[in-house]
């Protein structure tokens, strides 16, 4: 029997657009631990990982290919190929509404594996009684909230869930604050990890607490237009720069020094 352990996270995995996106099979059993143990490794991992979403998140194969550290492109669809000759998968084209021209795709996705037979009746039945469009998208998360949702494609024990990404967007936020990359907050989160991460959260949350980069450094202040930058003023002389208050009154000095020294020479 394969053994399959999927983190749940479920609520971190990207939301697909209105009309599409993961959709339960009804009457499914129970979830075990060996819902999949009949299936090749790769596809059981995949249909684990998918089993945990919610409904409505993208299993498109580009999105799971990214979201999912151990399977590319090539072999995501392929596996959802077999997922759906295996009976785990529906994907149908229908029009979004009565009367409209747009299409959408539906997929559906069961625990249980259904005969072609079943998934008839089922999709006979959904248009007998008719279903709505699922609600819209939520709306665009920070940049700091997509980073924290990002680091479990980077490493798994790393997966965290929606309400953890949520409690720790400010802290996340604020080293966005000071000009960190994504690359390089994904780096300093998930470099150097220990074997074995209880809690992947209490975690992350130290991390983002002990390793914060310092503030960035204060612009030089210009003594003649009076405000911060890194570059040269325009209204100075080509020979000047700009310069804290403490270094220009350090520079006085030090010429005034030399100028009494020449006199008495």
């Amino acid at each position: 029997m394969i053994e399959i352990e999927v983190d749940p996270v479920a609520a971190c995995h990207p939301t697909a657009a209105p009309g599409y996106g993961k959709r339960s099979a009804p009457s499914q059993s129970p979830r075990t631990q060996s819902d999949f143990s009949h299936l090749p490794e790769r596809e059981a991992y995949l249909a684990a990982y998918i089993d945990r979403l919610p409904d409505g998140a993208a299993i498109d194969t580009k999105t799971l290919a990214r979201e999912q550290p151990r399977y590319g492109q090539q072999a995501v669809r392929s596996a959802l190929r077999k997922l759906a000759d295996l009976g785990h998968l529906l994907r149908i084209r229908e029009r979004a509404g009565e009367g409209l021209t747009r299409w959408v795709s539906r997929t559906y996705f069961s625990r249980t594996p259904r005969p072609v037979a079943w998934w008839s009746r089922f999709l006979a039945d959904r248009r007998t009684s008719g279903s709505a469009d699922p609600a819209p998208a939520p709306p665009e998360r920070s940049i700091a909230y997509r980073a924290l949702a990002s680091l479990g494609a980077a490493d798994k024990r790393m997966m965290l869930s929606a309400r953890e990404c949520e409690e720790l967007e400010p802290l996340a936020a604020a080293w966005f604050a000071r000009n960190v990359t994504v690359g390089q907050f994904r780096y300093a989160m998930t470099n150097g990890l220990p074997t074995t991460i209880q809690c992947a959260g209490a975690f992350t949350r130290k991390r983002l607490i002990d390793r914060i980069p310092p503030e960035p450094a204060p612009m030089a202040e210009c003594r003649d237009c009076r405000t911060s930058h890194s570059g040269r003023c325009s209204s100075q002389e080509p020979d000047r720069v700009p310069t804290t208050r403490t270094t220009y009154w350090a520079g006085r000095a030090r010429t005034l020094v030399r100028e009494t020294r020449e006199r008495i020479r």
